[in-house]
């Protein structure tokens, strides 16, 4: 084994500094995601920045955008794509925005905010707890209680005679988790950018993170997503550091259908729907062409949507929305869904947004055990 040392610097050891690459890397991400993985556009924000406020002045050492841009190189986190002839980010980096947007979430919720990644009732499960129960058929060997065992046997036993009962043996309790599969809906029609308020970014995060979370912790359970304007298509989570608004209407019927769809192939004991949007529907298509009515709501397009989500609500899918807007009549349409689904509904800002989707994600993975 070899060892290579370098000189100490105690300016980046004491946790107040950063060094220099680590300082530039976490703007660079953000600025990553809000340019929907654009490098160039990116790296251009990132210089301007630095020209403004001096971030790489705080540097001892001689050290640039372009030492940044070749550390980035090296590191593996941008590469030059031939066909294209481009810059652009690699496996290494999307799975790095994922990661930061979860770190993002968990931190910005309050201690003790989420519950427990478990059932309120006691079965065959993953996590020991310290309580005991007489032994069954059925019940888990595995789980034994030796100890507790041992001493009821000797309740009744004696040195020349050593008698271990049924009723003796003792197992412990464990807490159930089941599986669930998960839809997420993401709104992509033109007024998730509208009026200088940037409510995609703030979606694409939460979707980073909730497939962070999924892929690292609850391996059997599922996420799709699907994004919808006047139509709606599944897109991957590599997809997502790039997912961009279009000048789309919004097609909320055709969402629902195509998560209830996508849905209806999981072998889950669970399923959900969480709809990110901060708006109306206003579009559907009709025989093959799009009808779209973008003024109040059009009870054509509303009632349509209702009877989807009444489809949800019979095949045992709620819908959890999660509404970025304010306007009482929005308002009055979520609720209306809502109340057709047996659903929830969250009227949440862009900065709690995160943190209600996670609540909601971990308690509709308990499931209750008779």
């Amino acid at each position: 084994m070899n060892f290579k040392y370098s000189q100490w610097n105690d300016k980046y050891a004491i946790g107040y500094t950063k060094p220099p690459f680590e300082t530039l890397w976490d703007l660079f991400q953000e600025l990553l995601t809000i340019a929907s993985g654009d490098v160039a556009q990116a790296l251009h924000w990132l210089t301007e920045l630095d020209k403004d406020y001096k971030i790489t002045d705080q540097f001892d050492e001689d050290y640039s955008i372009g030492s940044f841009m070749d550390e980035l190189k090296e590191r593996g986190y941008i590469e030059h794509d031939k066909k294209q002839n481009v810059v652009v980010i690699t496996r290494k980096t999307e799975r790095s925005l994922r990661q930061k947007s979860l770190e993002e979430i968990f931190k910005n919720l309050e201690k003790g905010g989420l519950g427990s990644h478990k059932t309120q009732h006691t079965g065959k499960g993953l996590e020991r707890q310290s309580e005991t129960k007489k032994w069954n058929p059925g019940s888990d060997i595995g789980q034994i209680d030796t100890v507790g065992t041992m001493l009821n046997m000797l309740n009744h036993s004696s040195i020349d005679n050593i008698d271990l009962h049924e009723d003796d043996i003792s197992v412990y309790d464990t807490d159930h988790y089941t599986s669930v599969s998960t839809v997420l809906l993401i709104d992509i029609s033109h007024s998730m950018i509208l009026y200088g308020e940037d409510r995609i970014t703030p979606a694409k995060k939460v979707a980073m993170a909730l497939s962070e979370l999924i892929m690292s912790n609850y391996a059997k359970d599922s996420l799709d997503i699907i994004v919808f304007g006047n139509e709606a298509w599944e897109i991957s989570i590599e997809d997502l550091p790039y997912l961009k608004v279009g000048p789309y209407h919004t097609n909320t019927l055709q969402g629902l259908e195509r998560a209830r769809h996508l849905l209806q192939r999981k072998k889950f004991a669970n399923k959900q729907i969480f709809m990110i949007t901060d708006g109306k529907p206003s579009c559907i298509i009709e025989n093959g062409k799009l009808y779209k009515n973008s003024f109040g709501l059009d009870r054509k397009i509303v009632n349509k949507v209702l009877d989807e989500a009444v489809k949800c609500r019979r095949e045992k899918i709620p819908i959890t929305t999660f509404m970025i807007a304010s306007d009482p009549y929005l308002q009055k349409f979520v609720r209306e869904m809502t109340e057709a689904n047996k659903g929830k509904a969250y009227f949440a800002s862009l900065n709690n947004l995160g943190g209600y989707i996670f609540e909601d994600y971990i308690q509709n993975r308990r499931k209750n055990i008779k």
